[in-house]
């Protein structure tokens, strides 16, 4: 992980343990941003990587998109979970076998 990508973790981590703050969204998305290309692995120990084009992820083992929209549905889960998810069915969403490994490394979920 580079020094930018710690960063945006950490103020991301610290805007999610202040539950007065406005919800996170865009601090989600622009810490997503600077995670492109970081490889991931999803439960199953299959590694991939995504990028983002606009408003949407595009994972490397994946041929259709997940949009901005579906992420998001799957970060509100997670808070709603207050972030222990306990796998990625849980968030309830298309992509969430990748977005599960991607949220615990970026300290959306915690385990």
């Amino acid at each position: 992980m580079t020094k930018e990508q710690r960063q945006a973790v950490k103020i991301l981590q610290n805007q999610l343990k202040d539950t007065d703050a406005p919800s996170p969204d865009d601090l989600l998305w622009d810490t997503l941003v600077m995670f492109q290309r970081y490889p991931f692995q999803t439960a199953k120990k299959l590694e991939f990587f995504y990028i983002i084009k606009g408003n949407e992820m595009f994972v490397s083992r994946k041929d259709k998109s997940i949009t901005r929209a579906s992420v998001m549905m799957a970060f509100h889960k997670a808070l709603e979970l207050e972030r222990v998810v306990t796998g990625p069915k849980k968030l309830g969403t298309f992509g969430a076998s990748y977005l599960y490994p991607v949220f615990r490394e970026i300290g959306v979920i915690i385990c």
